[in-house]
């Protein structure tokens, strides 16, 4: 991948939003391009525009970037209770889901427990674009000063498309809301922390696990690395997925059971609502027990085109085990 030498980074921040100097308290892959992001707070939400930027383009680093990273902080104490992201034309004109790979929101301030080294990965979006609210009450706390960071990358084999834009935007709770605060655990079939992606095995890159032709399932092991009562779970897959799980050997349950919509060949559609995770009482993941992420994909026989595939959920819980331990797949 060639990428352009000179970074020209704009940052267009709203009257409310102050500019990071470069700050980085963790270390993090140096992005180059050249396009520009804007950041604006308006009451309750944030939202943070991408581009425009010509397609295709190639991705740079360890994070598969088409932009340089973006790095903001917010003038007060706010709580994250839901976010969104679109993709689309500088005109407007709506783009399909896969023309965005992935957008990722990292706090450098503060530490990820699932990834140690890393800073906090606390939201994003890929060709899913599931749009997402959390329990009532609950929400992830973004300090005053805190320096955050955006990182955007376009699918490198999109169709010629001029000034295409991106947005993701953050819904945050009003200012006399009581919120409980949650922590954010990544995890996933494929190697979901950049410092271990040197651990990758040969079928693995960026864009995930190769699928051969047919019904392939992938699994991989799982400890957590704290206690914690998951509220929310976010998922992530490709084209072809059919479906991703957590269960927790352990106690033999399955936790997370997700189903996504998909055309006749595949193609990816959404997650619709019933299968996202979401519940106030929340289920317990337990550093004593043993878990394993797996998924499942069918890569139809026709299709010579080379496919990867990815299992990721996002888990948003409150620290330590649920008052009771419940069951992850939610009542009729």
């Amino acid at each position: 991948m060639f990428w352009i030498l000179t970074i020209l980074l704009s940052l267009g921040l709203g009257s409310t939003a102050m500019a990071d100097g470069g700050h980085n308290h963790h270390a993090v892959p140096t992005l180059k391009n050249q396009t520009t992001t804007s950041v604006n707070i308006t009451g309750n939400v944030i939202t943070l525009t991408f581009g425009p930027i010509d397609l295709p383009t190639s991705h740079d680093g360890e994070l598969a970037a088409s932009m340089p990273k973006h790095n903001f902080q917010l003038p007060k104490d706010m709580y994250m209770i839901g976010y969104k992201s679109a993709v689309f034309t500088k005109d407007g004109r709506e783009l399909p889901k896969n023309y965005l790979h992935h957008i990722l929101m990292l706090n450098n301030d503060k530490p990820s427990v699932s990834c140690p080294g890393e800073p906090l990965f606390f939201a994003g979006a890929g060709l899913e674009m599931t749009e997402t609210h959390f329990p009532d009450g609950y929400g992830v706390k973004l300090a005053k000063g805190e320096h955050l960071m955006s990182i955007v990358a376009f699918y490198h084999k999109a169709p010629p498309t001029k000034d295409v834009m991106a947005t993701f935007t953050m819904y945050m709770a009003p200012a006399d809301k009581p919120v409980k605060e949650m922590e954010v655990y990544q995890v996933g079939v494929n190697v979901v922390c950049y410092s271990k992606f040197d651990q990758r095995g040969a079928d693995q890159t960026d864009e995930g696990i190769e699928i051969k032709p047919g019904v392939q399932v992938h699994s991989a092991s799982l400890k957590f690395l704290m206690d914690g009562c998951v509220k929310f779970a976010y998922p992530h897959g490709h084209d072809e997925l059919l479906m991703i799980s957590l269960e927790d050997k352990s106690n033999k349950q399955t936790l997370l059971r997700t189903v996504p919509d998909v055309d006749l060949d595949g193609t990816f559609r959404e997650f619709h609502t019933h299968q996202i995770y979401k519940n106030s009482g929340g289920f317990s993941v337990l550093q004593s027990n043993d878990y394993e992420m797996v998924m499942v994909h069918h890569h139809p026989l026709q299709k010579s085109e080379l496919q990867h595939g990815m299992g990721n959920y996002l888990l948003y819980m409150t620290p330590g085990a649920c008052p009771a331990q419940k069951t992850a797949m939610p009542p009729k």
